[in-house]
């Protein structure tokens, strides 16, 4: 192996088996990655302790919290009914309506939010991607946007809708990435008029890290905040930021003209050369103190560079100067925020998290963390089977999220089926019969059945 596959193959983990040469492991290996992310002790605890589960009683925590996230989040099965029949099936019970239904609460609500957290948290434990050597002195890319799930206009006063004609309803689905972790780092759910740039709650975490930022989140009091936290980021300039040059970086070819003191809207019209690369400066009010809006002043750097098939020149602010990333690795960074948008597209193409037909707000919020829990599964299995190909001398890159996604959707019923057996939850055939004669029988007793006077 070279140098530079050395650097970015994934690494197998202490006590993790690395599998000989053109081999496959047995489900077992799944499962176990999948009862490590979320063991059956953890799942117990946790619905006792947010009253999920008050007392022993039908419904099995670990059961039902595995047939929501391997048969709603994947899409095998779409309603409650189905799910009830999924959970029937596999805990080998029968259950009341009642049971099932009402179990929809906000204490399932909060089970399921601190099961995301665990997830995420265990996930950023191991690092599942290499940084490559341009990006050796940051901890970790980090992408911040938000998705939004349409929902029934009856939710209209609980997640208003922004900018609509009519009465709707939406959630904002907001997601920080790490490149690293190759997973969600935190995620939270705004009603859809909640502005972008409220969304994004900064704190120490951003020291050493590089935030890639949405033109939504666009705001020069948020740059400056990041740089004094000993963070990073990069964002395309808005349209309407005007800021003066005070600086010249470096010199590139083209038509050199004069741009020091100079408001970039002046320089612009006349720019000739392919790359920019100046330093700005903007001034911008602070947040409130006293009932007041202190003004200041703060430096940035400032690179446009052309795009020959759009004909124009794209801009980008940042606080990376050029000791650390040329003007065009700067451009590159940013465009890994297509990233994140994959990420949306698999949560909502594979994992039904825009498919929720219903207007109860706790289902609705129920199974949008359920498709979230889908995803940090399917990152699990995709992380350890990215170091078992590699492993056998493949290369992971060919291994992309989005194909995997299909695969983890298409298997996951052999993935629970598995679990089950592997957790040891299975039980014996006879139960298994009662509950096919319960779920088959027709719960309408006075209903009259076509052909019923002919044959029986």
């Amino acid at each position: 192996m070279d140098d530079q596959k050395r650097r970015t193959a994934p690494k197998a983990f202490k006590g993790e088996q690395v599998m000989p040469k053109n081999t496959f492991p047995p489900d077992s290996i799944f499962c176990k990655e999948l009862n490590d992310l979320f063991p059956k002790e953890f799942l117990r605890q946790t619905a006792t302790e947010t009253g999920l589960i008050k007392r022993e009683r039908k419904i099995d925590p670990v059961i039902m919290f595995w047939v929501l996230v391997l048969s709603f989040g994947v899409g095998m099965q779409r309603t409650l009914a189905s799910l009830k029949r999924n959970y029937e099936h596999e805990a080998k019970t029968t259950l009341r309506d009642s049971s099932w239904y009402y179990r929809f609460t906000d204490e399932l609500i909060e089970f399921l939010k601190r099961c995301v957290i665990h997830g995420i948290e265990h996930q950023a434990m191991d690092k599942h991607r290499d940084l490559s050597e341009k990006l050796e002195n940051f901890e970790d890319v980090l992408i911040q946007d938000s998705t939004i799930i349409r929902l029934h206009e009856k939710l209209a006063k609980i997640w208003p809708a922004a900018r609509s004609r009519k009465v709707a309803a939406g959630v904002k689905v907001s997601t920080l990435v790490s490149a690293v972790a190759n997973g969600p780092k935190s995620i939270a759910l705004f009603s859809e008029r909640t502005a972008e740039v409220k969304t994004l709650k900064l704190g120490p975490w951003v020291k050493d890290r590089v935030l890639l930022i949405d033109l939504g989140f666009y705001k020069h009091h948020t740059f400056a905040r990041i740089g004094e936290l000993k963070g990073f980021f990069v964002s395309r300039l808005k349209g309407t930021a005007d800021p003066t040059i005070v600086g010249v970086n470096r010199i590139y070819r083209g038509n050199s003209i004069d741009v020091v003191g100079k408001k970039w809207s002046e320089v612009l019209p006349h720019l000739k050369r392919q790359v920019l690369d100046v330093e700005v400066e903007i001034s911008f009010k602070r947040q409130k103190y006293n009932g007041k809006k202190r003004k200041d002043r703060t430096k940035f750097r400032l690179i446009a560079i052309y795009n020959n098939d759009e004909r124009k020149y794209h801009a980008y602010i940042t606080n990376i100067f050029g000791d650390k990333l040329e003007p065009e690795e700067i451009a590159s960074l940013y465009g890994a925020r297509w990233e994140i948008e994959l990420i949306f597209k698999e949560l909502k193409s594979r994992y039904a998290l825009d498919v929720i037909d219903t207007s109860n707000p706790k289902i609705i919020e129920s199974l949008i963390w359920v498709g979230i829990l889908t995803l940090l599964c399917s990152r699990a299995i995709y992380n350890l089977f990215r170091r078992i190909v590699v492993s056998n001398g493949e290369e992971p890159v060919r291994f992309t999220q989005m194909r995997w996604s299909r695969v983890f959707s298409e298997t996951a019923h052999r993935h629970l089926s598995n679990l089950m057996d592997y957790l040891k939850l299975d039980f014996d055939t006879l139960k298994m019969m009662n509950v096919m004669h319960s779920q088959a029988l027709d719960p309408h007793v006075n209903r009259k059945r076509f052909r019923e006077g002919l044959w029986a």
